[in-house]
């Protein structure tokens, strides 16, 4: 089982009605022959499985992916002094992560975003 680089961009939404692919992420995670995250692969290569937020105007964050004790897939950055910096992808347990799919995630704000998922190498 490799680990796949997943980019995740912007969808249309409010404040971007054309999307953006300057907003997103970069996500490494293991995946299913189906496209979802394998848990179990994540087990063994975690130490890989990271994420970057890349939001025009901001520094990127490098944080990595993390499975919940409640079976929830979340982003967590590490900023010292911050207990509340992961974010949270919303049905991620489930959700197919191939080329034209969308995903939402819950971000530090509390805002929940919707990206589309734009590659998986």
């Amino acid at each position: 089982m490799s680990i796949k680089n997943i980019r995740l961009e912007l969808a249309r939404d409010r404040d971007f009605p054309n999307g953006s692919a300057a907003h997103g992420y970069i996500l490494k995670a293991p995946l299913t022959p189906e496209g979802h995250i394998d848990a179990e692969a994540w087990r063994r290569l975690r130490e890989g499985c990271t994420v970057t937020r890349f939001w025009e105007g901001e520094p990127d964050e490098t944080g990595h992916l993390r499975h919940t004790r409640g079976g929830h897939w979340a982003f967590h950055y590490d900023v010292k002094g911050d207990p509340d910096d992961d974010e949270t992808g919303f049905k991620f347990e489930s959700h197919v992560f191939k080329e034209g799919e969308y995903v939402s995630i819950q971000e530090h704000d509390g805002d929940l975003r919707t990206f589309r998922v734009v590659s998986v190498r």
